[in-house]
């Protein structure tokens, strides 16, 4: 099968108003949520259902013609973007799932939903919620990001200190292999012992090995009673002391631990509409932390008072604050959500996202800190992250655009500065966006040759012919 004649298959497949080819339809999908890559694809083809993905694949196979899987096109690292040069030799297809949008089934009783991969994160927990259910999974881009791209980047978010990230939360799976065969796997069971544990290779796999379709997810009790509060701390060794305090005394019920550096907070307030400071003054370091628990009889705010105050005795808390209503809660989380969104409307930044074990935290801020500025004087850091899982998104930029660019141009320099001391600290320089075209490069600095010999291995037995997702993550 030619090109010509694969573009003239596919209106047959899923409709011709399926079948995207005029420039202005196409461009949305053809660049990144941060505006840094675009690329090229033959058309954009939206299956509505498993049957017409399976025939999409099996007729771009037959073409020879590469496969980008897309879902919200949310992510950080052009995951879901085409390649401007480096894709399939014939040319590529961008395959978007949005249209696979059901809520296929919810077992209450199971603690399962079944989705197709095109929900909307915050549909999910939405149905879930109205069944009497929580889907934990949450963060900044929900409204927009998808199930099917939450799982191929192994999404994480503000709850995984309590619940875990996708992969946790994930028991069975669908999908569209690179041949066009559908694998079946949607088995909502928390035991099955018989042989390799397949839905974990596509998760996480940024849609190199395969296109999800479905999932089956875990659920949980839905929260009953809560605190949030809003916490200044000395510095980031003390929101580590503050995080183990909680553990100690609150146990599973810490839901998030999130913190904050006065950048990150400062262009929040700058940017946003209505952001305000919920303590009187400014600090260098806040925390954001909730509990949670099912148990509504449980008042979570009089736990936390205590902890607060002792930890306010010894000075390393130097003020907080404990939500009042729902409505002062949102508020705190709006806060720490937009950050990415108020950066932006700064211009590029050269993002880290980046895991160390949770007790090296503040050795890594202080030493990376000390070293970026000494690199490059006038460096602005944007520093905060989910703390409670050692993970930290380490943002930098020059405040005037002109500066800015030229800082831009130096960045392999500074990732390596960054990367080789989260390597050193026994960390990871992707925690939670993934390698796309960003990093796919940097990682054999970083991961063993056996353990990439193995990853290309997986990638050479379920995608022989190399069609799915090229130039990402191998």
């Amino acid at each position: 099968m030619t090109n010509q004649s694969l573009i003239a298959t596919l209106p047959e497949i899923v409709g011709a108003a399926h079948v995207l080819r005029n420039a202005d339809d196409i461009a949305s999908y053809l660049s990144d949520w941060r505006g840094r890559y675009t690329g090229q694809a033959l058309c954009v083809v939206r299956p509505g259902s498993t049957a017409e993905t399976a025939r999409v694949v099996s007729a771009c196979a037959a073409a020879g013609v590469g496969i980008v899987p897309q879902g919200g096109n949310t992510g950080l690292v052009g995951g879901a973007t085409p390649c401007s040069s480096a894709g399939h030799p014939n040319g590529e297809v961008l395959v978007s799932l949005t249209r696979m949008n059901r809520i296929r089934a919810i077992d209450p009783d199971n603690n399962t939903m079944t989705v197709e991969s095109g929900c909307i994160l915050q549909r999910v927990q939405e149905a879930a919620a109205a069944a009497g259910r929580l889907f934990p999974l949450s963060l900044a881009a929900e409204g927009t990001a998808t199930i099917g791209g939450n799982l191929s980047t192994n999404a994480g978010g503000v709850q995984v200190l309590r619940y875990g990230s996708m992969r946790d939360l994930t028991l069975g799976m669908e999908v569209v292999l690179a041949d066009g065969r559908i694998w079946n796997g949607l088995r909502g069971l928390r035991k099955d012992n018989t042989g390799y544990d397949l839905k974990q290779l596509f998760i996480g796999a940024e849609g190199t090995l395969g296109l999800i379709t479905a999932a089956v997810l875990k659920l949980y009790p839905l929260p009953r009673s809560k605190a949030t509060a809003w916490a200044a701390v000395a510095d980031p060794a003390a929101a580590v002391v503050l995080l183990s305090r909680l553990h100690e005394t609150c146990g599973e019920r810490i839901n998030a631990f999130e913190i904050i550096g006065d950048p990150a907070l400062q262009l929040v307030l700058q940017h946003i509409p209505g952001a305000r400071n919920p303590l009187a003054q400014m600090h260098a370091w806040q925390v954001l932390l909730e509990l949670t628990d099912a148990n509504d009889s449980i008042d979570l705010g009089e736990m936390l008072e205590p902890i607060l105050s002792e930890e306010a005795a010894t000075g390393r808390l130097l003020d907080a604050v404990i939500a009042q209503n729902e409505t002062q809660a949102h508020a705190f989380w709006n806060l720490r959500e937009n950050i990415a969104e108020a950066q932006k409307r700064e211009g590029i930044s050269i993002k880290h996202d980046v895991s160390v074990p949770v007790s090296r935290i503040a050795e890594f801020i202080q030493r990376a800190d000390v070293a970026l500025i000494q690199l490059q004087p006038g460096v602005r850091i944007v520093c905060f992250g989910h703390i409670g899982d050692g993970n930290l998104h380490y943002n930098l930029s020059k405040p005037s655009l002109l500066e800015n660019e030229a800082f831009i141009a130096g960045q392999a320099e500074v990732n390596r500065l960054v990367h080789d001391l989260v390597h050193e600290l026994g960390g990871s320089i992707s925690a939670e966006h993934g390698l796309g075209q960003l990093k796919r490069e940097e990682i054999l600095r970083y991961k063993s040759p056996i353990e990439m010999d193995m990853m290309r291995a997986v990638k050479a037995a379920l995608d022989p012919r190399g069609l799915m997702n090229q130039g990402k993550l191998l």
